[in-house]
Order: C-alpha cells, then structure tokens, then sequence
C-alpha cells in the first residue's frame, strides 16, 4: 500500500501543474504578438483583448509563485521545528567521536610544540653564554646532544602535562557538546557551561596545586572583565574610573604592589616558581632580604648567617650589624657597590642581558608553532616583530628593577626607619615602567599580575584564619570560571579581549567557535532562492563583493 500523501505534497501536485500551464498560456499568448522587427516595419494596432489576456496570465502566474513560496516557507519552518528536536551537530567530521579525539591530538601537539620549543630555545641561549655565539651554527652531535638531552633539557614531562591540560579539555569539551546537544534535544548556553565546566577536570594533569591555582585565579580575572564589559555593554553596570585612559596601568601597578610586598615580608605566599623568578630577575641577595624582613617585622636579625654572607661579597666593606637596627643600610642591599647610583645602572643593565632570552622565546615560539603559515609566508618580517617586542619588553622589565632598587635606595637616604608599607609602594612606583609596554599589553600584564596578588592575599588569609582552607578548592574554581568563560566565547565573544579569544579559539579549532555559513541546503531553500532570483536578479557590480567576502572570510576557516 503506497503511503499518503502529505500537505506538501499535495501543494507541489496542485500548484506545480498550475504554474507551468499559466507559464505556457504566458508563452502561447507573447508568442501571438508581433515581434519586435515586424513592428518597426509595419506596426499593426495593439490589442486591448490581447494585452488584458496576457497581463491576467501574469497575474494568475504570480499569485501561483506566491502560494508556491508560502508553501515552501511553511515546510522550511517545519523543518526548523524538527531540527530543534533534534538539532545536528556542526563539525566536519561525521562521528562526533572522531572529532572528539581530532580536536583532543591536535590541541596536544600544538600545547607540547609550544612548551618544548620555548625549553629548547631557552637551552640555546644558556649554551651561548657558556661558549660562543658560533657554536650554535655547529650542528655536530655533541652539540644535539647537549641542546635536546633528557638530562639537559627537563621540560618534557611538564610539556606532556600542559599537553594533556589543553588536549584533554578540548576533546572532552567537544564530546560533552556532541552528547548534551543529542541528550537533551536542544542547544541552549546552559550546554555550553556544562560542557565547559566538566572538561575543565582536565586540569588535574597538573600536579602542582600551586599552578593550578594561579591558572583558577587567572580565569577569575578574565571571568570578571568578560562580565564587567557585558554589563557595561547593556547599560547595567558602569565602575567609576573604568574609562580612565591608564586604567590598565593603575590595575598593574596596585598587583605590582602587593606582590613585591608579598615577596619582601611574606614570600611563602607566593609560588615558589615566581619567587625564583623575581629572585633572579633582582639584584638583591636572600640573606639581605631575610634581614629587612625581619627588621620591619622588629625581630632579631640573625646577624651570623648575614656576616657569614657578606664576607663572600667581593670588595664588600665592614659594616657594624646589630641586632635590632632600625633599618638595614644600603651596604647590606648591595655590598659590592658603594654607589647606589651605579647600583641601580648595574641592576638595570644585568636584568636586560638576563631576561632578554625569556621574552625572545615567549614571543618567537608562539608566533611559530600557532601561526606556521605566517611565518613561512614571511620569516623575517616575524622573527623582526619578535626581535622588536622582546627587546620593548625585555627593557620594561629592566626598568621595574632599577625604580624598585633606586626607591628602595632613596627611602634610606631619606629615612632612619624601616617600615614593610615602604616596600608596597615601591612596588607600585616601580609599575609605572609599565607605560614603556604597548597600550594593548598593559591590560594583559595587569591581568597576568593580578592573579598573583590575588593568590598571595588569598594565602595570607587562609593563614590567618579569615578564609577556611578547603582541599581542591582551587579545582572547583577553575571549572567554574572555564564554563563561564566557554559561555561568552560562544554568544558574548566581544566582550573577551581579542588576544585570549584568539587563543582558545586556536586551541579548540572547531567550528562551534569559528562559525561559517552552513553548507547543507535543502532544495525547498534552493527553489526559493531561484524565486528570488527572478525577482532580484545579480548585479554586475555585486560580484566583487561577494567574491571578497568569500576569499577573506578568515573567521569562517577552522581553526584561524
């Protein structure tokens, strides 16, 4: 037994027909009209029964487009319907498993490239300062040996952490939107949080607590701006001050701030990995800091250890210690310079040569490993961009130094007392060398600074018992400030700055977060853009546009 016919079909049956006969009446009734060489020769006299037959043929012809067209919206708007039942999962791949594990690989690869080739350039500089620059070119298997060795080169293992960090959330992120979008017969933002929030658990591939919560409290920051510009946008919310031209600045130098006080009077709140930094970045010795930290503190200071550490100094001369000074003279900051001007040129220009190949790795790799087709397109134009922003980073950073020492310096030629505030408000002071730094990098430095105050306030008030000390606290943040984030990516993404949109969406590499024009059309949609093309026929002078939309369209190309 054939099955019924439906509503549709019965309208395709009726009107069908109905339009190529009144489309042949048209012709039959235009082909009895002269034609336009035999008017001009000899024009006969119009017929009015003629003209009227064939503007009604028309008109019959039309209203039978028209309920033609209705016909098709109606079944095109049923299919929507049916497609929100159901709604289609858009990737390329067809198994949402294989897009699943696609994404998870290539997200790895991309992450472990990245980690691996900064720990290798980073080798290369620390191989040039012990020989050579003309070593490097000297590509013999010694020199290989020495530059990729497992006992050299101890970045493999955080690598392949960092790798499943990334690569793990992107997988399982794709997979929970593929399984929520078929569970629960919808797409709503709520999926979007969920997702995100589960396959944030990735970050347990890191071990140490510590970066784990510098990265929840990183994303907190972002959460925070990504909300204040979505209300700010709406007219819900508007902070006072925000649109102050150096607000960016004002937000780095009050994170400066606390963390130099941090890493002066309670340097335990701090992560062991950035007080290494900022203790190698910095001119001053730990013993001396051990001694203003306990002097500001009013406790003893420990005055064998520091003897003990001042006659290693070179040219350092004799200083009277006490045990309970009222503040640590400049001899003790820096015993082997008399001068504390030629100190702080010294600080200055040794923080240059040593952090220079930090930030020339931090630029030139990513630029690299992320942007592989730019930089074969024109590899000397970027390794120049890369050149030019270390070397304006590096001397931002060179600067805060020698404001943090020269203030510190200045406070003791001035003062009899020390106090711990003093160091707080160097800290800030010294953040102005900020404005050396690109307008766009200032709010992305303050940003990055901002959650290690955070963590360091964070640990202070744990220890002293305001704040309770909840285990995996640090995972739960995380979670939730990742599917917060995952949501104003996908329906706020103007409200992310443009360096961390890029970059997640670089990461994910799909098209939920790089929307293009959908590629299936069904032919009720073909039908009617036919109709409309008779009626909207293509000018000459739009093709150049479509054509460039077409060619341009960067935004709509996975994984750009």
């Amino acid at each position: 037994m054939p099955p019924p016919l439906s509503f549709f079909s019965i309208l395709a049956i009726k009107y069908i027909p109905i339009s190529l006969y009144l489309s042949a009446d048209a012709e039959t009734l235009t082909s009895k009209m002269p034609s336009l060489s035999e008017s001009n020769s000899s024009p006969p006299p119009p017929s009015s029964d003629a003209f009227d037959g064939a503007a009604a043929a028309e008109r019959r012809l039309r209203e039978a487009e028209d309920r033609l067209r209705e016909a098709i919206e109606e079944l095109q708007r049923r299919q929507r319907r049916a497609k929100m039942l159901h709604p289609p999962c858009d990737h390329a791949d067809d198994s949402c498993i294989a897009n699943a594990i696609g994404n998870l690989c290539q997200s790895f690869l991309l992450s472990y490239g990245v980690r691996v080739g900064i720990g290798i350039l980073l080798r290369a500089f620390k191989l040039a300062r012990r020989k050579s620059y003309s070593s490097l070119l000297d590509l013999k298997l010694r020199h290989v040996q020495q530059l990729v060795s497992e006992k050299d080169l101890i970045v493999r293992e955080e690598a392949c952490r960092v790798g499943l960090l990334f690569g793990g959330f992107t997988g399982s992120y794709h997979a929970l939107r593929c399984f929520l979008r078929k569970w629960r017969k919808k797409e709503t933002p709520f999926n979007v949080i969920l997702a995100g929030s589960i396959a944030s658990l990735s970050i347990l591939a890191l071990d140490d607590s510590n970066q784990r919560r510098t990265l929840a409290l990183y994303l907190l920051a972002r959460l925070a701006q990504c909300g204040y510009n979505s209300a700010k946008s709406k007219n819900k919310f508007h902070l006072w001050g925000s649109s102050w031209r150096h607000g960016d600045s004002l937000l780095f130098a009050l994170s400066c701030a606390q963390v130099m006080y941090a890493f002066v009077m309670r340097p335990e709140s701090l992560p062991k990995s950035y007080q290494d930094f900022i203790q190698k970045t910095g001119p001053v010795a730990k013993p001396a800091y051990k001694a203003v930290r306990e002097c500001c503190r009013g406790s003893p200071v420990d005055v064998a250890s520091l003897s003990s550490y001042l006659s290693t100094v070179k040219g350092a001369d004799f200083v009277s210690l006490q045990e309970f000074p009222s503040i640590m003279p400049c001899s003790v900051i820096h015993p082997g310079t008399k001068s504390c001007l030629a100190q702080n040129a010294y600080a200055t220009s040794n923080t240059f040569k040593k952090t220079f190949p930090l930030y020339f790795s931090l630029t030139f790799v990513p630029s690299v490993v992320l942007r592989l087709q730019k930089f074969m397109d024109a590899p000397f134009r970027t390794s120049w961009l890369a050149v030019t922003g270390a070397v304006r980073s590096t001397a931002f950073l060179s600067c805060f130094v020698g404001i943090f020492q020269g203030a510190i310096c200045l406070h003791r030629k001035v003062a009899s007392q020390d106090h711990k505030l003093v160091y707080w408000f160097a800290g800030g002071f010294a953040a102005l060398s900020v404005l050396l730094e690109k307008k766009g990098r200032r709010g992305e430095l303050g940003l990055y600074v901002l959650p290690r105050a955070g963590e360091s306030l964070w640990y202070i008030l744990v220890n002293r018992r305001v704040l309770p000390d909840i285990k995996n606290a640090e995972v739960a943040l995380f979670c939730a400030c990742m599917g917060g984030m995952m949501y104003y990516l996908e329906h706020e993404p103007d409200t992310m700055s443009p360096f961390l949109r890029s970059l997640i969406r670089r990461f994910l590499a799909s098209r939920i977060s790089n929307p293009g024009p959908p590629s299936n059309r069904n032919p009720s949609y073909n039908h009617l853009q036919t109709l409309d093309a008779i009626k909207k026929p293509n000018l000459p002078n739009q093709e150049p546009e479509s054509q460039s939309s077409e060619n341009y369209d960067l935004e709509s190309v996975p994984g750009l």
